[in-house]
């Protein structure tokens, strides 16, 4: 199974495109993902979606915008300029949720669900199910 949920914010204004010939939107940005237990450490995920919600990413989210995605995690590879062999790594979003506004206060009442205020409960490994 290939399944991602993220949570973060964007870096950067998202960058919408049409493919050429067929006209498809894509729309590429990258999420700051904070690592849990380190406040100061975040992940910066690549993230590419199409489409209809490729449409809805690129005119209604900015730079700072809270969001939930998720998708799957695609990877590939391509031959640079240079000669060298570069990989990517992409979450190719499939659903999202407007979760915070540029401040990161909550949008709505759902909004509470997904933010994280900084205390997690530990698990004792006894408690788990498998």
């Amino acid at each position: 199974m290939n399944k991602v949920v993220l949570i973060g914010r964007l870096t950067a204004d998202p960058n919408l495109s049409y493919a050429a010939g067929t006209g498809t939107a894509v729309c590429r940005f990258t999420l700051a993902v904070t690592r849990p237990f380190k406040k100061d450490e975040a992940d910066f995920i690549n993230c590419v979606a199409f489409n209809k919600t490729a449409e809805t990413i690129g005119q209604y989210l900015v730079k700072g915008r809270q969001i939930a995605v998720s998708g799957n995690i695609r990877t590939g590879s391509y031959e640079a300029q240079d000669g060298t062999k570069r990989y990517t790594t992409d979450v190719v979003v499939e659903t999202f949720e407007f979760i915070g506004n540029n401040q990161g206060q909550a949008q709505n009442d759902n909004a509470d669900n997904y933010n994280f205020d900084g205390e997690m409960t530990p698990v004792d490994d006894g408690d788990m199910p498998f």
